[in-house]
């Protein structure tokens, strides 16, 4: 390790900075997060820089820097477009016995600066030693990926308790107890999801059990994450957060490859998938071993294709879940008819085509499908059908009957965002019989309406057939 990884107290402290262009703001915008007192040393400030030194943001001084200007600064930066003032300025600081960095000059550098990932209190910073800056941003940007930005609050939150804990709990192991239920628990999820007041009832209640020397139990807590269509890159950070912490998952068959995978290598797994007419654990079954397992403490992930709200049962399940007093997250997801339909190349929306957008099921139900046809059939608006393969030619048939044009576009989309996602087009006419033809699969994702003819125009993804 070539360089020593501190963080140095800053605020309200003197940092000198050589130079007024696009170098030096760069750096200027990284320590006024720091809240130093920043002076610039140079003839000329572009836009951004004079702006803040008319808001006495920083101090300019509008000529050289000299050793003098170094007694009381912390640290100097030499971001000057001439070379020859940064060297300059590298021997004044040291000469002074003050830190220095030299933008892209790691030689005349006694310290370089990290890419870092904010989220304060907590600050993480990536650093490959000056030799590749771009590895380092790159790594950066995949641990902002894996960090919520409510991690921030949560730090910030456990302060407030810090003295109180130690005051009230006297024993060292019950205090790394407590702090583990605090931090990875379910205080910190009510403050991860905004609920602060919540999150205070609970840490108080934890926090006079921990003093009294009694055990702290961990109530258990489910998760409604919606896993979105297919593509694993499609689940939202808080999905993956939770994913990561689970106890046990209960998932169905419309999960996408790789996405059982994300989850928590040591979780329990349940498969309560349906197909049609083959349900291998009924909806009220589900319902009840999501109730049975949080109150046995455990954190359970109800992972479902989709969104959990959109055609999911997701209703059903936290009316389960708050009957019985079961705390619940649901995390929203990207449902098929948005993820299909953009994979595919086909707006639910445009301005010359369609200005509504309607949703429906086509699940039949005792060889009937019960739908409010004569809406489903008005013009400049798209249908969006989940569940629709099997009934297709039921869909199509009462379409036409309900005043429809036997012309009127129609898309199929198959395994919609995954790498072997298919998709067929047509009319109500001759659909049937081109889907037949290609062998289309569940699930699938059916379009109605002319925004479909914009496929041709707008399709990007590789994967898909015609």
């Amino acid at each position: 390790m070539e360089f020593l990884p501190i963080f140095l107290s800053s605020r309200d402290k003197a940092i000198a900075v050589v130079g007024g262009g696009v170098a030096a703001a760069r750096k200027i915008d990284i320590l006024l997060r720091s809240n130093c007192a920043i002076t610039v040393y140079a003839d000329d400030l572009i836009e951004e820089l004079d702006d803040l030194a008319s808001e006495g943001t920083i101090t300019h001084q509008a000529r050289n820097l000299t050793e003098a200007d170094l007694n009381d600064c912390i640290a100097a930066f030499g971001a000057s477009a001439d070379p020859q003032i940064n060297t300059e300025l590298s021997v004044l600081a040291k000469n002074a016995s003050v830190p220095v960095n030299i933008v892209d000059n790691p030689s005349l550098c006694d310290f370089i600066m990290p890419a870092t990932v904010d989220r304060s209190p907590i600050i993480i910073a990536v650093s490959s030693s000056g030799t590749t800056p771009l590895l380092a941003r790159l790594l950066r940007s995949r641990i902002e990926t894996a960090i919520p930005a409510a991690y921030g609050r949560l730090a910030k939150f456990a302060g407030t308790y810090r003295d109180r804990v130690k005051t009230m709990v006297t024993d060292s192991k019950r205090r790394l107890r407590f702090w583990e239920v605090m931090t990875n628990g379910p205080v910190a999820e009510h403050i991860l999801a905004g609920k602060d007041e919540e999150a205070i009832v609970l840490a108080d209640q934890m926090l006079d059990i921990a003093a009294q020397d009694n055990e702290l139990i961990t109530k258990g807590e489910v998760y409604l994450v919606g896993a979105g269509p297919g593509d694993p890159d499609l689940l939202t950070f808080r999905a993956l957060r939770l994913m990561q912490q689970t106890d046990v998952v209960l998932y169905d068959r419309l999960i996408g490859d790789g996405i059982l995978d994300l989850v928590r290598r040591d979780a329990e797994r349940i498969y309560v998938g349906k197909r049609k007419d083959d349900h291998a654990v009924p909806q009220e079954e589900i319902s009840e071993l999501l109730v049975t397992l949080a109150k046995q403490g455990k954190r359970v992930l109800r992972l479902k294709g989709g969104d959990p709200f959109t055609f999911g049962r997701g209703g059903e399940e936290i009316e389960a879940l708050t009957e019985q007093q079961i705390s619940f997250q649901v995390v929203p997801g990207i449902t098929a008819a948005h993820g299909c339909s953009t994979y595919a190349g086909i707006p639910l929306t445009h301005r010359d085509h369609a200005q509504i957008c309607v949703f429906v099921t086509g699940h039949v139900k005792d060889g009937e499908l019960n739908l409010n046809w004569d809406t489903l059939v008005k013009p400049n608006q798209t249908v969006a059908i989940y569940m629709g393969l099997s009934s297709l030619p039921l869909i199509t048939e009462n379409l036409i009957k309900h005043g429809a044009s036997e012309d009127l576009p129609i898309a199929l989309i198959a395994d919609g965002t995954r790498v072997g996602q298919r998709v067929v087009t047509g009319t109500l006419s001759n659909i049937s019989d081109k889907v037949e033809k290609e062998g289309l699969q569940s699930p699938a994702m059916i379009i109605v309406g002319t925004v479909v003819t914009l496929r041709e125009k707008l399709s990007w993804f590789k994967g898909a057939s015609n």
